[in-house]
């Protein structure tokens, strides 16, 4: 156990926190690489390039290496929040914790259906009318919690 300002904390809490912030950050820097780079690029593709590309993106994501990462931010931001919930700064964990909670519901709920519509049959014209603004918007959202 260590004693910061008064308060014991295992040492496992500390390398809990740093976990959660790596894997966070891991999450917010996809999702602004998304609005900055990827989004951007591919709004200057025609319809059908669009299209295809964002399909094969959104099946390739689904790996390995970024679902532990998608998911592991949640658990360990809300295990850091808990062990940190006499330490001084625990706001600052929570305030964190919450905000990742959130753009993972914006994930799951504004960004994957749009996804999942998107890899249904159509014209690709008609798709991405109803796939690109929308889905800007949300990444928008959770890039910026």
């Amino acid at each position: 156990m260590a004693e910061i300002n008064g308060v014991r904390r295992s040492r496992t809490a500390g390398g809990v926190l740093v976990a959660a912030t790596v894997a966070t950050g891991l999450m917010a820097g996809t999702f602004y690489v998304f609005a900055c780079a990827v989004m951007p690029a591919l709004a200057r593709s025609d319809d059908r390039v669009y299209v295809d590309v964002m399909r094969d993106i959104n099946e390739v994501i689904e790996n390995a290496v970024f679902l532990p990462v998608f998911l592991g931010a949640l658990v360990l931001a809300g295990l850091a929040g808990w062990q940190s919930r006499r330490a001084p700064g625990r706001w600052w964990v929570w305030a964190g914790a919450t905000a990742y909670a959130l753009a993972f519901l914006v994930t799951v709920a504004g960004n994957v259906p749009l996804n999942d519509a998107l890899a249904r049959p159509g014209d690709p014209a008609a798709l991405r009318e109803r796939f690109e603004d929308p889905w800007l918007a949300w990444n928008a959202v959770r890039a910026a919690l």
